[in-house]
């Protein structure tokens, strides 16, 4: 059965065309600095956004018209896994990704949960045996159930404690199974609304406790997949203890779990933290912790996490350049974990917000590039620090300084002569590269 008898393969047509449902900018195989485009940005199709949400909102019911929401249950879930593989063939994206919940309905036990999840593990694994598409990550809803309201791996009763550690490492199990490239931790409630009744030192040391498990099962079953944790500041807890990057790296350090995990960022997460996205990423970066990306953008007149595609072409070229500069995303890859929005309810759109995601981040790719090839940043960069290059500032990186050296330089009296940052300049300096490419 074809739940999308209306659209055809997508193909890379170019700038020149006018056709809604083909790439003007991603052409998988096109080689920008030494990889293919394919390979730098390793597109990922969010199961739950693309296949599960139905476009309902605090205000108003469902408004997605969905194939596969003519069947129930289990049926329902199969269908899903086939209209998954038929989207991500025409779209020749080679990744997915899901949360357990998404695949396969909650049963009344824990048992017949997992019985559910065998059903559908076993059917998603032959279709990508058929269809050589693979799995980016997957993980464990452990916020949607009422079970998790005070939390799972941080909760207050050591009932649920022991559920979250058993649904874990049946996930762990599940992505083995499906040879995931990596797991993600996304505490979805492991967080707080109030000190006033919470014990935030020891709701961190038994969230340190299950990563460590984690850790020792995957071991324990041959599971290699790369460990990302996302970070998120607030929602659906006030205060989110994977508040942004820097908490999350100072969290894994604290409790020796640095050297498993890596972390997976989004970009709404990263601005509802307060930050641009390739803030978080250089953050994580420059500490050796990126792993893989969330595409998405917010709404920044709205203080909530939209989960919009992304199309702001100023983000995605400085999210790409960062993720060049890093070195590329290794086993991570460019998940869009975005919603088409509620008016865009047509099984169509599904693919008009893919091609518009994939453009955007191939677009940035190509300008990002050219913001290397041509040094552009980096010359900008090297020049304004050129004054550590020699003399006191030369001392000062070889750590030949002292405060008493310094003081002495200082008593010299030379003139102090700042430069302008010229940011504006270089501005319209990024402008002018995005529009050229």
């Amino acid at each position: 059965m074809s739940y999308f008898k209306n659209v055809s393969a997508i193909q890379f047509e170019g700038k020149g065309s006018d056709n809604p449902f083909a790439f003007k900018h991603y052409d998988p195989k096109q080689v920008v600095l030494g990889k293919t485009m394919e390979e730098h940005l390793r597109f990922a199709v969010a199961y739950w956004h693309t296949f599960n949400a139905n476009g309902t909102d605090p205000f108003g019911s469902a408004t997605m018209v969905r194939g596969w929401d003519q069947f129930n249950g289990l049926d329902r879930a199969k269908a899903r896994v086939e209209a998954n593989f038929e989207f991500m063939d025409k779209l020749n994206i080679p990744f997915y990704a899901f949360h357990d919940v998404d695949i396969a309905p909650e049963g009344e036990t824990l048992q017949e949960t997992n019985k559910n999840l065998d059903v559908i593990v076993a059917m998603l694994k032959d279709n990508m045996k058929q269809s050589g598409k693979k799995l980016l990550w997957n993980t464990v809803n452990m916020f949607s159930h009422p079970r998790f309201v005070h939390g799972a791996g941080t909760t207050c009763n050591a009932d649920v404690y022991a559920y979250a550690g058993a649904q874990l490492k049946k996930g762990l199990e599940v992505g083995k199974e499906l040879g995931a490239e990596n797991y993600v931790f996304w505490g979805g409630r492991e967080g707080y609304e109030t000190l006033l009744n919470t014990d935030m030192g020891f709701e961190l040391d038994n969230l340190a406790r299950l990563y460590h498990m984690a850790i020792a099962y995957a071991k324990e079953i041959g599971f290699d997949a790369q460990f990302l944790i996302e970070p998120k500041p607030k929602e659906p807890t006030k205060h989110q203890y994977d508040f942004d990057a820097a908490t999350t790296i100072a969290f894994l350090q604290k409790y020796g779990l640095k050297d498993h995990f890596k972390l997976n960022l989004e970009a709404n997460h990263a601005t509802l933290a307060g930050h641009t996205f390739e803030h978080e990423i250089r953050t994580a970066a420059i500490n050796g912790m990126l792993g893989s990306l969330d595409a998405n953008q917010g709404d920044l007149l709205l203080g909530w996490d939209t989960d919009e595609f992304p199309t702001d072409l100023y983000s995605t070229t400085l999210t790409m350049y960062e993720v060049l500069k890093a070195g590329g995303l290794g086993r991570g890859g460019v998940n869009f974990d975005a919603k088409v929005r509620r008016g865009s309810f047509e099984a169509e759109d599904l693919f008009l917000a893919h091609i518009a995601g994939m453009d955007s981040f191939a677009w940035g790719l190509k300008a990002a590039a050219k913001l290397i090839d041509e040094n552009i940043l980096d010359g900008i960069v090297e020049n304004r620090y050129r004054s550590f290059k020699e003399g006191i500032g030369a001392d000062i990186v070889a750590g030949k300084a002292t405060l008493a050296s310094l003081e002495q330089y200082a008593l010299q009296n030379n003139p102090i002569k700042n430069e302008s940052g010229r940011q504006e300049r270089i501005r319209l300096m990024l402008s002018e590269v995005i529009f050229s490419v």
